[in-house]
């Protein structure tokens, strides 16, 4: 009983890019020129005008346009994923000693070897994929040809079938295939019987593909061997850099040249009329047309490749702004400092010393390229910074490579007294820990950018802060710059109507809404206000330290608290409550002036850093 045709969807999304795709295939589409494979008699039964060009993206998306949904024989097509699963079964290094990787300057089906190794040139050519479907594991014929299936099955996301018609023409004119398994057999290529092999190769050959199918597969290994729909591995990412290295160099027959030079894209024609090309990390693609030129490949399809190629700019010695340098952005802590609102001696100190402390943004793909212009960039400065931040946060892949570079870049800064702090909340560095005594050589590892700038900020002020000055961590009332300026007697009398409480760590001291509860002058420890950004996350705007105040706005224009003000460590703060300072307009006004305009001084410099900190960073947290 015939099993029931499988429906495959037409893959055609709507948008820039399926115009783009579309655009393509209209170009093409009255070109007749080309002849269809007639050595195989079911090839030369096909639609002639058949056309489809597809393209799937490493994440999964489809484009397409034309006959996406029609079924065709995947035809050599079949052989870098053969030579995958042979790679997978034996290893790289008992593949290597029967199959070379060389482009052979012959036709596919030559009937030849290298006269130096006597092995098959490379496995897209047919004698190093008989070679190749010989070197499948399994039980029995049966089972190794059900394996080579279930290979391609993972790749294109679903179960493929084989066309029976197609293979029985294969089988019954494949007279010089067989004579190429022949040939391998007396050089001792092949150890088992040439004729299972080769009958298997006529299988995997005419396995039913469609042009969504093929863009999948090619999909699968742009996005290093990973089905980007199903999330099934198909292939290892060594085995994966291997194949499409073969592709490259041998994939397109005699055409390699020409095709590397004009589309520059691993890829693999058939007979059959498709084409697959990837573009790693990136794309796949696929195109189907059946006339073929003098080199067995589709006219169209290598029509349609180029120009995807030439107007998406998919080469891939195509060299982008993004690969020629990872650093986003460099800057000091002076020109872009912490939100912590320092005192002004620290400030005079950070504004004379900042520069040598830097934050380097990255982006992108950390390769090797990229880290090395990173770690030159920082190098050339190093000799000049007490510390720096390195941010990750908009970068992509880090590469094995690149952590090692960045870790040795910390090793040795250490030794020289320049200290790293790592901002990569995501871990991609894989440092899941993060020491916190504060002078470890090693650094630091955050989760924002904004807290590592003040670790930076606290080096520099260690460095530069004069020995006599030391950081001031408590005061008294009567100290607070809000009373500075009165009177010892006014300084006193006032200071009888604030209330002195002490705050846990985290605890919340106003909530965003709330109305207006007291003045608070903070006398130890630190307060954090804060606001919900357009992320939906709560950041700093700013946090306060011992000699500072918060809530006059609320007191003064009778507002609610804008941010939340919370206790970022154990604090001490002293509070005039809303009644208390009412009764100063009636008993003491003068008093009461003079508070305002030292509170209108200590808001008007709060608000300035906090609008300072923004500028620079605008909403990039």
């Amino acid at each position: 009983m015939a099993e029931p045709e499988q429906k495959v969807p037409q893959a055609v999304e709507p948008g820039v890019v399926a115009r783009l795709v579309a655009d393509v295939y209209q170009l093409y589409r009255a070109d007749e020129s080309g002849a269809l494979a007639d050595y195989i008699p079911e090839l030369a039964a096909v639609q002639p005008d058949s056309f489809a060009v597809c393209l799937a993206t490493a994440d999964g998306r489809f484009y397409g346009a034309g006959d996406v949904a029609t079924m065709f024989t995947i035809q050599s097509i079949s052989k870098p994923f053969t030579y995958a699963l042979a790679l997978a079964d034996k290893g790289p290094a008992a593949v290597a000693e029967r199959i070379d990787v060389e482009p052979s300057g012959e036709a596919f089906n030559e009937i030849s070897l290298d006269p130096v190794t006597e092995r098959p040139r490379n496995p897209m050519i047919n004698a190093g994929a008989i070679t190749a479907a010989s070197l499948v594991t399994g039980d029995d014929p049966a089972d190794k040809f059900e394996r080579i299936r279930r290979c391609y099955s993972r790749f294109a996301g679903r179960e493929l079938t084989m066309n029976e018609a197609v293979y029985a023409s294969e089988a019954r004119t494949g007279f010089r295939n067989r004579a190429i398994g022949y040939m391998l057999r007396s050089f001792g290529i092949i150890d088992s019987d040439p004729d299972e092999a080769v009958d298997r190769y006529f299988r995997q050959c005419s396995i039913d593909v469609t042009c969504r199918d093929l863009a999948l597969m090619a999909a699968t290994l742009a996005n290093n061997g990973l089905n980007p729909v199903t999330r099934e591995r198909a292939l290892s990412v060594a085995l994966t850099e291997q194949v499409l290295s073969v592709m490259t160099t041998c994939g397109m027959y005699n055409a390699a040249g020409d095709w590397v030079t004009t589309v520059g894209l691993p890829a693999k024609s058939g007979v059959g009329g498709g084409i697959l090309a990837v573009l790693p990390g990136q794309i796949g693609i696929a195109v189907y047309s059946p006339r073929l030129d003098e080199h067995g490949n589709s006219v169209r399809g290598v029509a349609a490749c180029r120009a995807l190629s030439k107007r998406l700019e998919l080469h891939f010695l195509h060299v982008t702004r993004s690969g020629r340098t990872a650093i986003r952005a460099a800057y000091s802590v002076a020109e872009a400092p912490s939100r912590l609102r320092r005192t002004t001696d620290e400030m005079a100190v950070l504004a004379e010393h900042g520069d040598r402390a830097r934050v380097y943004e990255l982006h992108g793909d950390l390769l090797f390229a990229g880290a090395e212009r990173a770690v030159r960039a920082i190098e050339e400065q190093s000799g000049e910074l007490a510390a720096l931040v390195i941010d990750l946060r908009r970068v992509g892949e880090v590469s094995e490579i690149a952590v090692h570079m960045l870790d040795e870049l910390q090793n040795e800064l250490a030794v020289a007294g320049c200290r790293i702090a790592i901002v990569d909340p995501d871990g991609k560095m894989g440092h899941l820990v993060s020491s916190l005594v504060p002078n470890d050589p090693r650094g630091r590892v955050f989760i924002d950018r904004d807290t590592a700038t003040e670790w930076c900020e606290d080096i520099v002020l260690d460095h530069h802060r004069p020995a006599d000055e030391p950081a001031c961590t408590s005061i008294p009332i009567e100290d607070h710059p809000a009373l500075a300026a009165l009177s010892p007697d006014n300084r006193a009398r006032l200071a009888k109507d604030f209330e002195v409480r002490t705050i846990a760590r985290g605890e919340v001291i106003a909530r965003r809404g709330s109305t207006r509860s007291g003045l608070y002058l903070i006398l130890e420890g630190r307060v954090r206000l804060t606001f919900e950004g357009a992320d939906g996350h709560t950041h700093r705007l700013v946090s306060l330290s011992a000699g500072m105040s918060f809530g006059e706005i609320p007191m003064l224009v009778g507002t609610p608290f804008v941010n939340e003000a919370r206790a970022e460590s154990g604090v001490r703060v002293a509070v005039l409550s809303p009644e208390r300072f009412d009764v100063l307009t009636e008993k003491a006004p003068e008093l009461k002036l003079a508070l305002l305009e030292r509170l209108a001084a200590g808001a008007y410099a709060q608000m300035d850093a906090a609008v300072h900190a923004i500028a620079v960073r605008g909403g990039d947290y």
